[in-house]
């Protein structure tokens, strides 16, 4: 089980491409040095540099800071594939590949989402991940001759931060970057959710927790082995998170900030890149999957986050059908859980949006006249890419759907609607996949088939008429509830879904014992702790049977629902394991809670034109 572990870590960072290149190509087309390049503070980076064998041409550079290993170690040995993709590798850029502080071959000490530092001063020791990348780009600049000045960074993931990262203070050789699933803000991708802690993330502590005792070529950590495969009856029999101390003791330092930190204090908001997106210098191409189970945030933000902020910057967006990571490699045709977006998807986007913005930066004329578009989208409903000149769409209208009695969902309220409720029980938790598995981070989830959960007591279902015509939502999703609950703590889940017409047939790539016909496709979701529902710094507990708002975003999508489909929208409260159980009963810190505090509360949400429930949705007309 390790060893799957472990082997779907490489598939998360993007190590591992479908379409990899010849064995020998890499070997055979570069040269390869390792150097140890010093920072402003005295530690030194360990920094691979892969340069094409041309009898000196000048070549653009793009380089990778990563975490996850800048290996294989030693000049002897080479990758198989380097740079975003084998297109790239064969059109003469220089590829630099970086272990960040305290990973790996690097010296120093690791901090996860390392804080910016906001203010520089002359002659400095302060470091960040924006003067690791300054310092090893001027280092690179007087110490090798084979470059033709002109630099770029992207990766994937956490590397995406990384890039990310390079961008306040940026150097000034420094030209295009390509944030690609970035971390945004931990408190808002991977490990939690508006407040609610995504327990499916917990297998990843181990990766991201241990100090390494100095420079190493192989993995310091060992994996938890849960011995199953049973990931619900696991953290069902490991109860509150606090037994999770027996899996990760004091010196996985990021387990201890994790349990004391369940708000976002101080620790979290200095590790955000969000504030410190400001005069962005270089060009910035941010990708993201719409099916991106680890990462949607983070693209979302920073690419508003820098169009909002930095208006005469070249900032643009791509987001494909993807779940994380998946434009990085080709398996031939694009499916994500039982839906097939077409064939070759990642390849067309590697050949034709990627390679063309590196090459406009680092190689061409570098005017911003790429003739790519601002935001390059793909509908998940016609599986088609559309191009915006921005995002949300201007001429997106915003429509508010109300939750109605008898399990209706239309765009009028419902003048005596009686509260629907249910009873949350967290014995029982609503599981969030049909399927049996220990996931060390999820994925097909996004686009699984909702019918298990609608057929429960304890979800709650809202559903259109028959569409008369394609309604295409473009934008934002906001859930604006009115709820009670009979306790004083409750999570939130809420499900935007696409309900298939029973005369759909399958494709070849559904999943034998599936059928889509009635399909309930998961289009968009996401949770809310209820007692961040005023503010993730300051949580505030719900008092026993009092209608109180509740308002979140769901992130943005791009998605028609075709003529003969229905919008459904599911509303629960646990959502097990993806993430952990709320006691309900209020306590003041989760993560510490009793296997006692856990009790059944029965919960309401109400539908008077009073008291509404509405999911707020961008529509293009």
């Amino acid at each position: 089980m390790l060893n799957k572990f472990l082997i779907f870590l490489l598939m998360i960072i993007g190590i591992c491409h479908a379409n990899i290149a010849q064995d020998n190509y890499v070997k055979t087309h570069y040269v390869k040095q390792e150097v140890q390049i010093p920072m402003r503070d005295g530690v030194k980076l360990h920094t691979v540099i892969y340069t094409p064998k041309d009898n000196g041409t000048k070549h653009p550079v793009i380089m990778q800071r990563t975490p996850y290993s800048a290996g294989p170690y030693g000049e002897e040995n080479f990758k198989t594939l380097v740079g975003p993709s084998e297109t790239m590798m064969k059109e003469g850029y220089m590829f630099i590949y970086q272990d960040v502080r305290g990973r790996y071959m690097s010296e120093g000490e690791y901090d996860n989402m390392r804080p910016i530092v906001p203010i520089r001063t002359h002659n400095s020791k302060e470091i960040d991940e924006s003067t690791d990348t300054y310092d090893t780009i001027e280092w690179l600049i007087k110490n090798n001759s084979n470059h033709n000045g002109r630099f770029g960074q992207w990766g994937i993931s956490y590397p995406g931060f990384y890039s990310a990262a390079s961008l306040p203070f940026a150097h000034p050789a420094l030209k295009a970057v390509s944030p690609q699933a970035p971390i945004g803000d931990f408190y808002f991708d991977d490990f939690h959710h508006n407040g609610a802690y995504f327990l499916s993330y917990w297998l990843a502590t181990t990766v991201f927790g241990y100090q390494t005792e100095g420079p190493t070529e192989k993995p310091w950590y060992k994996m938890v082995d849960p011995g199953t495969r049973d990931g619900y009856q696991f953290f069902m029999n490991m109860g509150s998170l606090k037994n999770a101390d027996e899996y990760y003791k004091e010196d996985n330092f990021f387990w201890t900030q994790l349990k004391e930190n369940p708000d976002y204090n101080e620790f979290w908001q200095k590790r955000s890149i969000i504030p410190h997106l400001n005069e962005v210098k270089p060009a910035v191409m941010v990708v993201g999957g719409w099916y991106d189970a680890e990462d949607l945030y983070g693209p979302l933000t920073i690419y508003k986050t820098i169009e909002k902020n930095n208006p005469n910057a070249y900032n643009t967006l791509v987001m494909g059908p993807w779940s994380h990571g998946d434009w990085a490699r080709e398996r031939g045709h694009q499916t994500v859980s039982n839906m097939y977006f077409g064939d070759s998807i990642s390849t067309w986007y590697q050949k034709n949006v990627e390679a063309t913005f590196f090459h406009h930066f680092l190689k061409g004329i570098g005017d911003g006249k790429t003739g790519l578009p601002e935001a390059y989208m793909f509908n998940t409903g016609t599986n088609e890419w559309k191009k915006y000149e921005n995002w949300p769409p201007l001429e997106a209208e915003t429509v508010e759907y109300y939750l109605k009695g008898k399990q209706k969902l239309g765009t009028s309220p419902d003048e005596h609607g009686e509260p629907a409720s249910f009873v949350s029980d967290p014995e029982k938790p609503v599981p969030y996949s049909q399927d049996i598995k220990l996931n060390f981070t999820p994925r097909k989830y996004m686009a699984d088939d909702q019918r298990f959960a609608a057929r429960r007591p304890d979800v709650l279902v809202f559903e259109s008429e028959v569409l008369e015509e394609d309604l295409t939502v473009a934008g934002e999703i906001f859930a604006k509830l009115h709820v009670s609950t009979s306790e004083s703590d409750a999570d939130w889940v809420v499900k935007v879904i696409d309900v298939f017409p029973s005369q759909v047939a399958n494709h070849q790539y559904v999943q034998d014992g599936m059928e889509m016909g009635n399909y309930h496709l998961k289009v968009r979701s996401d949770v809310i702790r209820g007692r961040y529902r005023e503010s993730f710094s300051d949580p505030k507990p719900f008092v026993s049977d009092e209608i109180t708002p509740v308002n979140f975003q769901l992130q943005d999508v791009l998605h028609t629902f075709k003529k003969g489909h229905k919008i459904q929208v599911q509303i629960q409260s646990t959502w097990f394991p993806l993430i952990d159980r709320n006691p309900q009963k209020w306590v003041d810190n989760i993560f510490k809670a009793e296997d006692e505090d856990f009790v059944k509360a029965t919960h309401k949400v109400y539908l008077s034109e009073d008291n509404p429930s509405i999911i707020q949705l961008q529509i293009i007309p």
